[in-house]
């Protein structure tokens, strides 16, 4: 009982394994016996000039549309994979700081949740940011597979489960049997999308420009796949294009979903396919068991239902389902050895 006391506190302090979920609109850590950690935005705050890191996450986010011409505000995550190599890594190095309380006497290993339809060429960019952020090793896993393990599927059974996760810039779709991904569906759509849709009706309608951090208000306060029982209004304010001074309008719901109806027919469009190339003994598992909905995007309001009534499938979504994905991709570095089969190789 001493000794295993006295182990688990060495291990503590040798190394902690960590779980990252690097997405394009927040990055999450999970640390091994601890959870998670870390829930902050995918943002970077650097001075030009200098070329000096002055904010991560929250801080940073605060910062974006607002900074004077030397600081320089980004997303340096773009449709789920690094579009800035630097201020990924910068962000990285300042969230694992943040999330390490103690020295440790060895790097952490890392496991990083990425798309389905990622590249060769993106993984290897995604190990050298995560092992220049300070990871000894770096492990890749399929953002649904580790969704799937998050919210308690056998992703190990033979029997078949479907999973749709909606990230900030893809949307991921993947049939998951045997350790495996037996169909799958990437496409680069997702929270954002829905928020450079809102944007452009505004602007196309009412000859009125705001900031993506108003489009994403808009979406989560009014916004709906689904006619609502109740339509909602809102009030938005922006720069009106024609006489060039800030102006306040009033949007209501139904407007909302007309400039949602490209995004999410082309999230349901992906939805098909993959049901389409999913072989006949494993799509009576998913008419079984239905379609488990993960990722913020899935919050969107009848979405649930618009997808129900498009497939006539069970549609359920998980939850906590933001957090899902990284919480299975800590299950899996706690657990190592029973999920080796679900990690990603090639890349290298």
């Amino acid at each position: 009982m001493r000794f295993r006391f006295f182990r688990k506190l060495f291990s503590g302090l040798v190394s902690n394994n960590m779980a990252i979920d690097l997405g394009t609109s927040s990055t999450l850590i999970f640390v091994e016996n601890q959870g998670i950690v870390l829930n902050e935005p995918s943002v970077v705050a650097m001075d030009s000039s200098t070329g000096k890191c002055i904010a991560v996450g929250k801080e940073a986010q605060k910062m974006l549309g607002r900074t004077p011409p030397k600081i320089k505000a980004t997303r340096p995550m773009k449709d789920g994979v690094i579009a800035d190599f630097e201020m990924v890594e910068e962000m990285l190095r300042s969230f694992i700081r943040m999330t390490m309380k103690k020295r440790l006497l060895m790097r952490p290993r890392a496991i990083v949740c990425v798309p389905t339809g990622i590249t060769a060429v993106e993984m290897r960019a995604v190990r050298d940011s995560v092992e220049h952020a300070g990871a000894r090793e770096v492990y890749l896993v399929a953002e649904p597979v580790a969704a799937a393990v998050g919210v308690g599927l056998p992703v190990n059974d033979p029997s078949g489960n479907m999973v749709i996760d909606i990230g900030g810039g893809t949307t991921e779709i993947a049939l998951i049997a045997l350790s495996g991904i037996v169909t799958k569906c990437s496409i680069r759509v997702g929270g954002d999308e829905m928020d450079e849709a809102i944007l452009q009706y505004i602007k196309k309608k009412y000859n009125l420009l705001i900031g993506e951090r108003s489009a994403e208000s808009i979406k989560i306060q009014i916004g709906s796949s689904f006619p609502l029982d109740e339509e909602k209004y809102i009030e938005v304010r922006g720069n009106d294009l024609v006489k060039g001074i800030p102006k306040t309008i009033k949007v209501n719901s139904t407007e909302v979903r007309v400039a949602l109806q490209e995004p999410i027919s082309m999230i349901f469009t992906a939805v098909r396919h993959a049901l389409e190339t999913t072989p006949p003994e494993l799509a009576s598992d998913i008419v079984d068991k239905g379609i488990v909905m993960t990722g913020g995007g899935s919050l969107l309001r009848g979405l649930d239902a618009a997808l129900k009534e498009e497939t006539n499938l069970f549609i359920k979504v998980v939850d906590d389902p933001i957090e899902c994905v990284v919480r299975g991709a800590g299950i899996i570095v706690e657990n190592l050895n029973d999920y080796e089969d679900v990690l990603i190789t090639g890349g290298e």
